[in-house]
């Protein structure tokens, strides 16, 4: 049995901070309707690498879940969210602020027909303030969280990331809201909430001391590449191979053994440089000195070596290096599934790993609309494991 095993939910979000959210309740066990309009469905289902009909990151994000058709502005789509959200325990939306409330779905309506309801809202930014109404993807989330800043080469355009960073990060705070408000509902007796999520607020979250240091010290941190600055060394160095490999020193006994390694006793000895803030003051010349020692191996090779004396290395992983993994592969984390057509498919596996209660792939991504006959029928649908 998995942990959420028996949990309710009603996803009514779309593309994907309210679905990743969702997604991770249901690998763990949780019974998540969708709800998409009829004809084209959520729009990711065109997102990105379309094959069949439908994209293959919808086979991912909705995998777990069950896809009912109704129309949200009508009465009828109205009343059938009302019916079931009397028996849900979680309702996750991440529409512009106010779009429910205009269809008579909005909290008070939900609250007062089930007091112990739960609700996920994911927003660009925040169900208040001045910016409310203004509409926010996670492009938005991750620049106005300081994120996009900082992230590039010096004197460089900024660049995001390659992935949705933003929302995923949106997803997880909602996540955890949503385990501390059942928490208090379960637990403690309390009544359900509204967990308020801000893409913004969920990428500052994570952005570690960088307010401190603007308003204590006055230091913007900056564009730096593949280096983290004020942590030394901790960089991507180019081999022979023309590969690059991470190599993370930064430790002050890990310092010690990688300059060892490298045969830099000189380095390893200076008293300047036995403490992170020594090393900071001088990262031009210790990266200096690992990438002329980098260059004459491949990356492989300097991964063979200082695994072997306990630094923490490693290459820079495509996708094709991640299916090869044999680590992914002890982990599960490269699944065999089929979609609901019953075409063979690789997916990523499931996080956190559980000891007495893991999440599991049950269910492909549904097709649109698949599980919409079984509710008019039955309510909230039944199905068995």
């Amino acid at each position: 049995m998995e942990a959420l095993n028996g949990l309710k939910v009603i996803e009514l979000g779309q593309f994907v901070a309210g679905p990743f959210a969702a997604k991770t309740l249901a690998d763990f066990g949780a019974d998540v309707i969708k709800v998409e309009s009829a004809g084209a469905g959520d729009g990711l289902r065109k997102w990105r690498i379309v094959q069949d009909g439908t994209s293959l990151w919808w086979e991912i994000q909705s995998r777990n879940k069950r896809s009912v058709c109704l129309d949200l502005k009508s009465p009828e789509g109205r009343d059938v969210i009302l019916e079931l959200a009397k028996e849900a325990d979680v309702v996750i939306e991440n529409f512009k602020p106010g779009t429910l409330e205009k269809w008579g779905l909005g909290w008070e309506v939900l609250h007062e027909i089930n007091p112990k309801l739960v609700m996920l809202r994911i927003s660009g930014f925040g169900q208040t303030g001045p910016y409310k109404d203004k509409p926010g993807f996670g492009v938005l989330g991750e620049s106005m969280g300081g994120l996009r800043y900082i992230t590039g080469e010096p004197g460089r355009v900024p660049v995001r990331t390659g992935i949705s960073i933003g929302d995923t990060l949106a997803s997880m705070h909602g996540v955890m809201g949503l385990m501390f408000a059942l928490h208090h509902v379960n637990v403690h007796g309390g009544d359900g909430q509204v967990v308020d999520v801000a893409l913004y607020e969920s990428v500052f979250n994570v952005m570690e001391s960088t307010l401190t240091e603007y308003t204590s010290a006055g230091v913007v941190r900056e564009r730096s590449g593949s280096a983290l600055p004020g942590i030394v060394p901790t960089n991507a160095y180019l081999c022979k191979d023309d590969q690059y490999v991470l190599i993370a020193g930064n430790g002050d006994s890990i310092f010690q053994r990688l300059m060892t390694e490298m045969g830099r006793q000189d380095l390893a000895d200076d008293p300047e440089l036995k403490h992170n803030d020594g090393r900071s003051r001088q990262v031009e010349r210790i990266d200096a000195a690992i990438q002329e020692w980098a260059e004459t191996m491949t990356c492989d090779e300097v991964i063979e070596r200082l695994d072997a004396v306990s630094v923490p290395v490693g290459k820079t992983y495509t996708i094709a290096d991640i299916v090869a993994d044999p680590q992914y592969q002890a982990r599960d984390m490269i699944l065999d599934t089929t979609t609901s057509t019953g075409k063979p498919m690789k997916t990523p596996g499931i996080v956190p790993k559980m000891s007495a209660t893991p999440g599991r792939v049950k269910y492909p991504a549904p097709t649109l609309g698949q599980h919409t006959d079984d509710l008019k029928q039955t309510g909230w649908p039944k199905r068995s494991d």
